[in-house]
């Protein structure tokens, strides 16, 4: 059996670029639950948690089709850093993220529900930065905007200025570990290519 369609629950315009470069046809309509960033949790449950709220919240309304929720978060040496809420928070991140090695775990949870189809994964990259002076960190946020993006920085736009080097996976990175979806994509039998992609809801 295959789902009628892919839906990414999810507002982010990273997340939506990396399922277009597989070659997925997929339709983004945006859930409207509240994100738990506890700074206490696991970072592993946090974003466990927050994509399975993701997918679960539209799952209903889209019963036949596949419903992809996921969440990202940075986590330095058990802190978790969510998305800053200021241009100071989120330059308070960068510095302490200055010079050192951190982790960025994504989650990602599948529904189906007119098959109670459940499969839920996580995944676990690392960054190390460079050594960042106020300066640096202003000029880069001068080009980012840190607001919307966990850790205050985007590992897809001008990452030469603030990172050194990373180890696993990039996608995971910026989002979405794409090659583990479609591992567990073909594993399940469910094909979604197409021409027609990425249509809003």
């Amino acid at each position: 059996m295959q789902p009628e369609k892919l839906i990414l629950a999810s507002a982010s315009p990273r997340r939506r670029d990396l399922l277009t470069e597989l070659g997925l046809s997929f339709e983004v309509f945006v859930s409207n639950v509240i994100e738990d960033d506890r700074a206490e949790l696991e970072p592993q449950y946090l974003v466990m948690q927050n994509a399975i709220l993701k997918a679960e919240s539209v799952m209903s309304r889209f019963p036949n089709a596949l419903v992809l929720g996921s969440d990202t978060t940075v986590s330095l040496e058990g802190q978790i850093f969510s998305k800053p809420a200021t241009l100071e928070e989120a330059g308070v991140m960068l510095s302490e993220l200055s010079g050192r090695v951190h982790q960025v775990y994504t989650a990602v949870s599948l529904r189906w529900q007119s098959c109670s189809f459940k499969e839920d994964f996580h995944e676990v990259s690392e960054v190390r930065f460079k050594t960042l002076s106020d300066t640096d960190i202003s000029a880069y946020h001068a080009l980012v905007n840190p607001l919307d993006k966990a850790g205050a920085y985007g590992i897809q736009e001008e990452r030469e200025r603030i990172i050194e080097s990373i180890s696993g996976s990039f996608e995971t990175i910026m989002g979405l570990p794409t090659q583990v979806l479609v591992d567990r994509l073909n594993q399940n039998g469910f094909d979604f290519k197409s021409a027609s992609l990425g249509k809003s809801l």
